[in-house]
């Protein structure tokens, strides 16, 4: 499978991007980086500002809240798409446990989109309706 249509691939399954085409998943890819990091290495910060959003291709991450392990992420998942809207501070560290593989896209190469793109806004404002409402679900169970 093409590079690109394996960035894609695990686009599509990030809920701030589930009413985007496939087209518009591809204008997101061609706007990202692969990064290759080794164990060890320090994502984000919590309490820094965030500015990117990462896909995991490969490897293993470890997500802590105040030094506490709180999750292990690994290839088809992702952090950090809030922070392609806005610059809030991170709620989590996250740490590679693994050399990884990452797929990165920057809040700027982000807002270049929103800019030369009608209409992407408005899909991405439906898949964050949607999240918002199975956070809501799950909250009142």
């Amino acid at each position: 499978m093409p590079r690109r249509d394996h960035f894609i691939e695990h686009l599509a399954k990030v809920p701030l991007f589930s009413a985007c085409s496939k087209k518009d998943l591809g204008l997101v890819a061609r706007r990202v980086e692969d990064v290759k990091v080794d164990a060890g290495r320090v994502l984000v910060t919590e309490g820094d500002p965030g500015h990117e959003f990462f896909v995991i291709i490969e490897g293993n991450a470890r997500v802590s809240r105040h030094g506490k392990k709180v999750a292990v992420l690994g290839p088809g998942d992702f952090f950090g798409d809030l922070a392609l809207l806005d610059r809030a501070p991170r709620n989590a560290s996250v740490s590679a446990e693994t050399p990884m593989e990452l797929v990165v896209l920057g809040q700027r190469e982000f807002a270049g989109l929103l800019d030369e793109v009608p209409g992407f806004a408005r899909k991405l404002l439906a898949g964050l309706a949607r999240r918002l409402r199975e956070a809501d679900a799950r909250s009142v169970q």
